[in-house]
């Protein structure tokens, strides 16, 4: 792991002190999750600028029919009183 030192405002410091308080995290576990999803972010918009240069493939296209696809059966009321419990 590689330690980064930069500075911020007195009062974005309260508020990132006061938001790892509020989490119970530690303030530098906040700010790494927080960078994290801001790189994550900025990824997907590259991601998006690439997609129309770059499209699927014929494999990668063959995945979209089973995203479609539901459950086989309805279980929705398969948790009711059945008259039968966990032993049998």
């Amino acid at each position: 792991m590689t330690m980064l030192s930069f500075r911020l405002e007195d009062a974005d410091a309260r508020e990132v002190q006061s938001w790892a308080d509020r989490l119970g995290l530690d303030r530098s576990q906040l700010l790494r999750e927080a960078l994290r999803r801001h790189l994550n972010l900025l990824r997907s918009e590259v991601d998006a600028q690439v997609w129309p240069e770059r499209p699927l493939t014929a494999d990668e296209r063959s995945l979209t029919a089973v995203a479609d696809w539901g459950p086989a059966e309805d279980w929705a009321d398969w948790a009711g009183d059945h008259g039968v419990d966990a032993q049998g």
